[in-house]
């Protein structure tokens, strides 16, 4: 598969785009139909005042039969046209909660930071993580990954529905799990303006030394395993397929130099490869990459030149 668009223009870029999406849902099964749906319903369970930013936690309806718990924090004093932006957690047990504060890494509460800094975030529970019980193959889905997505687009109707919320200026960002799961709704979500992936990906072929069992157990992509036998070179889609398919939206990559996960090699391979397509559709300043010299973590500075990122992307309201 070409790893880059060249000189095509925008039409062309679209079409390519949606090859990529075909290839993933070899991968992923395909996504559900939802305009269908229209807004989740949402119940509000507890309301935390938390000074200068309120904490609602909800549970909304991806789609019958199904609940979803997740957190909801706005700064105080908006009440229309801020910036929403969906907050990824990562693998662990506390799930959503993590972005908002409730977790114990301080590096990881970029649901809560972004709302101080006045957007309304939304943190949403992965399936089988925090309070979210859900089994997508007894509810007819090839993957968690196509189920995640599905959410995730859900979540931002969910955004884009509360009445403090611009749903033009919609964002996303999430790190390890949330980092890819972030590049994966950006590609099917083109409402999605602007992503942030920390420690999210590598090339698969830098992935474990090309070994993508990780990627193939039942939280994943189980068809990695049975269809393409873990190997790298038999993907139909790779990282930076999926990355330059997101031009000319903005993209921002924090990858550490000492992840342990995610190679940064294949990150700078991903990120050369995605360039061209962004530099064709005039958007090389939309693709940014950050390499600290850290381990699978989102430190402060870093942190700080994503948050300036997104603002450029989607600036937030003033409070009114």
């Amino acid at each position: 598969m070409s790893r880059n668009l060249g000189e095509d223009h925008a039409i062309l870029a679209d079409a390519w785009a949606g090859r990529v999406l075909d290839r993933m849902q070899d991968v992923m099964g395909p996504l559900p139909a939802r305009p269908r749906l229209g807004p989740p319903a949402m119940r509000v369970i507890e309301t935390v005042d938390m000074g200068d930013v309120s904490r609602r936690k909800v549970v909304f309806d991806p789609e019958p039969g199904d609940s979803a718990p997740a957190y909801i924090v706005a700064p105080k004093g908006v009440v229309r046209g801020a910036a929403g932006v969906l907050c990824l957690h990562q693998t662990n047990e506390v799930g959503k909660g993590e972005p908002v504060g409730l977790g114990g890494n301080p590096d990881l509460r970029y649901g809560l930071e972004l709302a101080r800094r006045g957007c309304v975030t939304l943190a949403p529970d992965y399936p089988n993580f925090g309070e979210y019980a859900f089994d997508p193959y007894a509810n007819g889905y090839a993957s968690a990954t196509m189920k995640g997505i599905f959410n995730h687009m859900r979540a931002v109707d969910l955004l884009q529905s509360l009445p403090e919320v611009d749903p033009d200026r919609i964002g996303c960002i999430g790190h390890s799990l949330g980092g890819h799961n972030t590049i994966f709704l950006g590609a099917f979500d083109t409402r999605v303006k602007v992503m942030v992936s920390s420690c999210g990906f590598t090339s698969f072929g830098r992935y474990k030394g090309g070994d993508l069992a990780g990627w193939s157990h039942a939280g994943y992509m189980p068809r990695i395993a049975r269809l393409y036998g873990c190997d790298p070179a038999r993907m139909p889609f790779d990282f930076a397929d999926v990355i330059a398919s997101l031009a000319p939206r903005a993209f921002f990559t924090n990858s550490p130099l000492r992840d342990d996960n995610f190679d940064a090699s294949g990150v700078r391979e991903c990120i050369e490869a995605a360039t061209p397509a962004y530099e064709a559709l005039g958007a090389g300043e939309r693709l940014a990459a950050v390499y600290p010299d850290a381990g699978h973590d989102f430190p402060r500075d870093v942190r700080e030149r994503a948050y300036a990122f997104i603002e450029a992307a989607i600036p937030a309201s003033p409070r009114l």
